[in-house]
């Protein structure tokens, strides 16, 4: 992440997206995922979490839905 500061690179995505993506691929790492397949995990976990957070804001599902879509992709991929 310091590297894509340093090329400001990361100006085009919200650096608070930056983080949770780059916390996600370090918890991928930890369990025994290889980078690859870490950097995938974390991409579609902001993918879906943003997915979900845009389907609610659209009002095409509720907020416990979204909630419970958010809690499950968690689970899936974080616990």
């Amino acid at each position: 992440m310091e590297q894509l500061r340093a090329q400001d690179l990361a100006c085009t995505v919200r650096a608070d997206v930056v983080d949770q993506k780059v916390g996600v691929f370090s918890d991928c790492v930890d369990r025994g995922f290889t980078p690859l397949r870490s950097e995938i995990m974390a991409a579609y976990y902001v993918a879906e979490r943003d997915a979900a957070a845009e389907a609610f804001e659209s009002g095409l599902i509720t907020r416990e839905e979204m909630d419970g879509k958010q809690a499950a992709l968690a689970r899936r991929l974080l616990i």
